[in-house]
């Protein structure tokens, strides 16, 4: 079972937050937002739920994420209608947004209705991509390119899910509450890395995970493998016995870990 209020943290934070992922390394999608009129900035706020703030310029993309209790939190719909924003969408409850994100509700700008075209334009077919990339189609990662994209955008979608999850989810909680404080590497090989820290049992991405005191480790062998496992395709226990997954450092970080992602295989499916 999931909540409905942890999945809209991770609807934002972890799968619309992917946006500057993708345009940064798909060209298709940055030149969706280098035509005319598509330098804006959306803030989008659930009531009781997450906040953040998108900033399209020249074709790139960048997140603010504002959460409860941050410097940077936007609070209430009436905070973030101060915010420079150009287009504000405000959500009643953690379903209507949730709605949004699985096409079932079209959300009415509470700012910004006279560009709202950015919406229905650009914006729809940047997600349109994205979607495209994290729900592939088999054939399509046959093509190299697309499947390290794909691959990137999918690890994450997957490591901010486990800060979603771990923060929000009372399952998540009850594991992130064994969590000693440290930072969890989670890698794919040389091509891609992030950091979790663990603070007080609240769980966050670092910004720059080789700044950071690694006190643990999962790393997959390369890209591949970090795909296989996140299909299904490969058990996690035999591919460790195998050693093409490592894991090393403080074990109840590793293994709380462990268990926060089989919560977040059911929030993704």
């Amino acid at each position: 079972m999931t909540d409905t209020r942890t999945k809209a943290f991770l609807n934002l934070h972890a799968i619309l937050g992917s946006l500057p992922m993708l345009c940064a390394l798909d060209a298709d999608a940055s030149a969706l937002l280098q035509a005319k009129n598509t330098d804006r900035t959306v803030g989008i706020c659930v009531t009781n739920g997450p906040a953040g703030i998108f900033s399209f310029q020249g074709g790139a993309c960048t997140y603010t994420e504002c959460t409860p209790g941050t410097p940077s939190t936007l609070g209430t719909p009436s905070t973030l209608d101060r915010r420079a924003c150009d287009i504000l969408l405000s959500f009643p409850t953690p379903e209507k947004f949730n709605g949004m994100i699985d096409g079932t509700v079209t959300p009415i700008p509470k700012k910004g209705l006279t560009k709202a075209g950015f919406l229905t334009g650009p914006f729809t077919r940047l997600t349109d991509r994205l979607t495209a990339y994290l729900r592939p189609e088999k054939a399509a990662l046959a093509d190299p390119a697309f499947f390290r994209i794909s691959t990137y955008l999918m690890f994450h979608v997957i490591a901010h899910a486990v800060c979603c999850i771990g923060n929000e989810d009372a399952i998540g909680q009850l594991s992130a509450s064994y969590i000693p404080d440290g930072t969890l590497l989670l890698s794919a090989g040389s091509d891609i890395s992030f950091a979790i820290c663990f603070k007080d049992h609240k769980l966050t991405l670092s910004a720059d995970p080789a700044k950071e005191h690694i006190t643990s480790e999962m790393r997959f062998a390369d890209l591949t493998t970090a795909r296989a496992l996140f299909d299904g395709a490969i058990n996690a226990v035999s591919s460790v016995g195998d050693g093409i997954i490592q894991m090393r450092g403080m074990i109840p970080q590793v293994d709380n870990v462990n268990r926060i992602l089989d919560r977040v295989a059911l929030y993704l499916a």
